[in-house]
């Protein structure tokens, strides 16, 4: 009797994910975050805001590594987190598998977002996850927050809420602070504000005479004075650009350590930066007891 062959059958196919996805990356995680569809690809907008996330992490995981190797259990607070796609990648990749306490806070002052986040924390089980509805000011003295954080991060931050991310990072004791300022209006409108009896004083007033000028050299000269504020608090500061942040100009990365390094110097030079350019009115803005005490020592 001749042998007949069954047909051939193929077995189920298994969707392979996007190249660009890292291996261990939670697939529910990024169909949750809107970044892989629902059949697991990736369209243009989600595969650009994918590598942006990732291009952040790769910044914060030498960080994370950091403090990893001082002492066990990190502790990192994302200031304006909206729907917290950074803290969630990272918790992913960084602390899921950890069991010493580590934990990642977002602060949030949109409700539904901080709900939403809550619950899809619970749904993936991030037992290491908090989300607070705060202004960014609020999370400093709120007693939902430890004493001390490892390491706080601030992405866009408008105006000065970058700025209160800095207060709250310096009373907390930080470790790393990862920062990219937006919308720095606040310096603008003072340097627009007393124009009228600058212009005369320096040929130097004319970097920020024409409106458009003042707008930007306001938010240039906003993180020339931060980065100095955090070296005058000890803290070596890098300054660079987020390449690929295509939806946004605001692209400027700061990434501040402390050393305890030499606080003189970038005192001085604050002093005189904020007296050169008329901004004394600003010092509560930048500067702080410990910095100023560094000039008296």
């Amino acid at each position: 009797m001749k042998h007949i062959k069954p047909p051939h059958t193929k077995s189920p196919a298994v969707a392979e994910l996007p190249p660009e996805v890292r291996p261990g990356q939670s697939v529910e995680l990024l169909k949750e975050l809107h970044i892989l569809t629902r059949d697991g690809k990736l369209n243009q907008d989600s595969r650009r805001k994918l590598k942006q996330v990732y291009h952040l992490y790769n910044f914060i995981e030498p960080l994370l590594k950091d403090v990893q190797s001082q002492k066990p259990g990190v502790s990192l607070v994302d200031h304006g987190a909206g729907k917290s796609y950074l803290g969630f990648i990272l918790y992913d990749l960084f602390f899921k598998g950890l069991d010493d306490g580590s934990h990642i806070y977002g602060i949030e002052t949109r409700e539904e977002l901080v709900q939403k986040s809550t619950e899809l924390a619970a749904r993936l089980g991030f037992g290491g996850m908090s989300f607070l509805p705060l202004s960014v000011a609020e999370s400093t003295t709120s007693s939902k927050l430890p004493e001390t954080i490892d390491i706080v991060t601030a992405l866009h931050a408008c105006n000065t809420a970058t700025d209160d991310a800095i207060d709250f990072a310096l009373k907390k004791k930080a470790k790393h602070m990862v920062l990219v300022p937006c919308c720095q209006a606040e310096i603008a409108t003072v340097l627009r504000k007393n124009k009228g009896k600058d212009l005369g004083r320096s040929a130097l007033t004319e970097i920020w005479r024409h409106p458009i000028h003042t707008r930007e050299f306001g938010s240039q000269i906003t993180n020339v004075l931060r980065c100095l504020q955090l070296e005058a608090h000890g803290y070596q500061v890098t300054v660079t650009e987020l390449v690929g942040w295509e939806h946004s100009m605001k692209n400027e990365l700061i990434v501040a350590t402390y050393k305890n390094l030499p606080r003189r110097r970038p005192t001085e030079r604050l002093h005189e930066v904020m007296a050169e350019l008329g901004l004394d009115e600003m010092k509560t803005r930048f500067y702080t007891s410990q910095a100023d005490a560094a000039i008296a020592d």
